[in-house]
């Protein structure tokens, strides 16, 4: 038989930078989808955008939920009381980068600028945030500067897909 130590019984962690380029590239990816889909229609006044910026930020929660439950049952593991809240909790990063996105579009809900159009600063701002994860990832990972440069153009190029995606099917 197999002796079991006390460190068996705790459910494997992920690194906060893994959680944190995870949960970064989905929560952009996410954001500009949702962006782009919200969008469709043409609608672009104030209480839209509010909409907007509402539908986004319980979508992402949703999702940092439903993958921080998925992650819970997928370690089948023996756990304790708070390890599927503890599991959930650790989806923040998802969450945490669809905020800026909430923020142009309540922004634009408020009347602090223009609703319409908006879309295309949410674009560039999740494009950018992909570039940056990418960069700073690779860079983590002690990759040279010119691997580093290649690969946050290959993570923004999930958000450019995105928006060629949102203006073939407009």
């Amino acid at each position: 038989m197999a002796d079991t130590t006390a460190a068996d019984d705790v459910p494997p962690r992920h690194g906060t930078r893994e959680a944190v380029l995870f949960g970064g590239v989905y929560g952009a990816v996410l954001a500009s989808s949702l962006v782009a889909a919200l969008s469709t229609y043409g609608h672009s006044s104030r209480a839209s955008r509010r909409y907007d910026a509402l539908w986004l930020l319980v979508t992402a929660l949703a999702s940092a939920l439903a993958h921080g439950y998925a992650h819970f049952v997928a370690e089948r593991r023996p756990s304790r009381r708070w390890d599927a809240l503890r599991t959930m909790g650790e989806e923040w990063p998802l969450v945490a980068a669809v905020l800026p996105t909430v923020f142009v579009l309540a922004g634009a809900g408020w009347g602090w600028w223009r609703p319409d159009g908006v879309e295309f600063p949410a674009f560039v701002l999740n494009i950018s945030m992909l570039f940056c994860l990418g960069l700073v990832s690779a860079r983590w990972s002690r990759r040279s500067w010119p691997k580093a440069l290649l690969t946050g153009l290959l993570d923004a190029l999930l958000g450019v897909i995105v928006v060629v995606a949102n203006a073939v099917i407009k």
